[in-house]
Order: C-alpha cells, then sequence, then structure tokens
C-alpha cells in the first residue's frame, strides 16, 4: 500500500469516529472522541495525530479546547508532545500494566449504556417534577445549601457532594420510588466514576450546570430543568464512554 492510500484510509477511519461537537458539552465530547481514537488504535502507537488545526476543524471547538483535551491524554500518559520540524502529538504504546486488567475486572459485569441511559431518564424526571411541582420554603433551603457545598468542597471530596446534590433533587420530587432507584443507580455510576480522573475543566463545566438547573428549578421552568439536566447527563456519559467503553 503506498503512503498516499495509507493516509486516506486514516483519514477514513478517523472521519467515523471525529465528528463536529455539540455546544453543551464541547470539551467532553471533544475528549471522548480522541480517547477513541488513540483506543481503537486507528492512529497507531508510534504515529503522530492530526495537527492542532485540523483536530480543532474537525471537531468544531477552540484550538485552546483541543490542547486542554490533549493535556488530558497526556497526563494520562496516552500521548506525548514533541517540539520541532518534526513534531506534534504522538500516541504512546499503551502498558501492559495491571491497572488495564482491573478496570476491565471493574466493569466486566457492568451494563454503561444502561446504567446511564437510567440515570438520564431519573435526573431528567426528579428535575422536571421538582419545578413542575415547585418547592417549599425549607425545600428551597435544601436545595440551595446542597449546591453551595459543590462550590465549597475540596476537589478530593467533589465526587461526594456532587451526589448529594442530586440526591437532593430526587428526594424533592415527591417520588420514594424515584428516589430510591436513583439512589442505586447513582451508586453504580460512581463506582464507574471512580475508574476516571477527576478533570477540573469537566468539574468547572458541571458547576456551571448545576448552578443553571437549580436556577430553572427554583424558577418553575420544567422543561430549561429537564434539558439541563439531560445536558449534564451527556457530559459525563461522554466522559465515562471515552475511557471506560
Amino acid at each position: 500500500m503506498s503512503r498516499e492510500t495509507d493516509a486516506r484510509t486514516v483519514d477514513d477511519r478517523l472521519a467515523a469516529v471525529l465528528r463536529p461537537v455539540r455546544a453543551g458539552n464541547g470539551f467532553e465530547e471533544a475528549l471522548e472522541q480522541v480517547l477513541q481514537v488513540v483506543r481503537l488504535g486507528l492512529v497507531p502507537a508510534g504515529e503522530r495525530l492530526p495537527a492542532e488545526r485540523e483536530l480543532a476543524e474537525r471537531l468544531g471547538i477552540s484550538r485552546v479546547t483541543l490542547r486542554e483535551v490533549l493535556k488530558v491524554l497526556q497526563d494520562q500518559g496516552l500521548v506525548e508532545a514533541r517540539r520541532g520540524r518534526y513534531g506534534g502529538t504522538f500516541v504512546l504504546p499503551r502498558p501492559d500494566a495491571g491497572g488495564e486488567d482491573e478496570l476491565r475486572r471493574r466493569t466486566a459485569e457492568v451494563d454503561i449504556e444502561d446504567v446511564l441511559r437510567f440515570r438520564e431518564v431519573l435526573e431528567v424526571g426528579a428535575a422536571g417534577l421538582c419545578a413542575a411541582h415547585g418547592l417549599a420554603p425549607e425545600q428551597t433551603e435544601r436545595l440551595r445549601e446542597a449546591l453551595h457545598r459543590t462550590h465549597e468542597v475540596p476537589l478530593t471530596d467533589y465526587r461526594r457532594a456532587d451526589t448529594l446534590l442530586h440526591l437532593t433533587l430526587a428526594e424533592l420530587c415527591g417520588s420514594p420510588s424515584l428516589t430510591a432507584r436513583y439512589a442505586a443507580v447513582r451508586a453504580t455510576v460512581n463506582d464507574l466514576l471512580d475508574c476516571i480522573p477527576l478533570l477540573v475543566r469537566n468539574l468547572e463545566h458541571s458547576q456551571r450546570q448545576h448552578t443553571a438547573l437549580v436556577e430553572a428549578v427554583l424558577d418553575g421552568d420544567a422543561d430549561g430543568a429537564r434539558e439541563i439536566a439531560r445536558e449534564h447527563c451527556a457530559g459525563t456519559a461522554a466522559l465515562l464512554r471515552g475511557f471506560l467503553a
């Protein structure tokens, strides 16, 4: 196969994975797609990823956002940046350490897509119910306090505060059955989240979504609350699919 033909083949493979992301979760969805390129071996170890300009255009994101995505991959030991005339971002060989085996063991019995879809149904439903039915003053205070805690906790305790905020919304929707099922599915989601790194860019984005979600609920905007909750779930799902699927 000629070098030109081989280049076209790689380009065709990338075109099947890389596509413009949606506006709401640009960083998370871009990270998911570039992780897929690396983990599927579409660019083999030792080879260079497309240039930043090309990648950013394919994904429909800024080069600043793309560099944040590539920084995550560097931190995870998946790629390295090389300078100079023949520089760029190169895919690294994947280590044969026990980490991959442990990851497979922890996710083998989990239907990730089922978990993510069920979580979305419950969170979107709870947010819509809270907004549509309205909250009593003491319930409003509980929700505001849960949101406040997510802004105040250190990074190491963030996921606990995040969980408590969503559990509070589930509890306030008025359906004990939904609350019980949400607690169960959230426990599984947290097990999956423990398999991936905490990403500051993603947490900052989540915080903005949390604030918008609480505001929509307290404003009685059921449609807005459901849409924000759906987008929020989609961002987490993109990260989990990128790292685990």
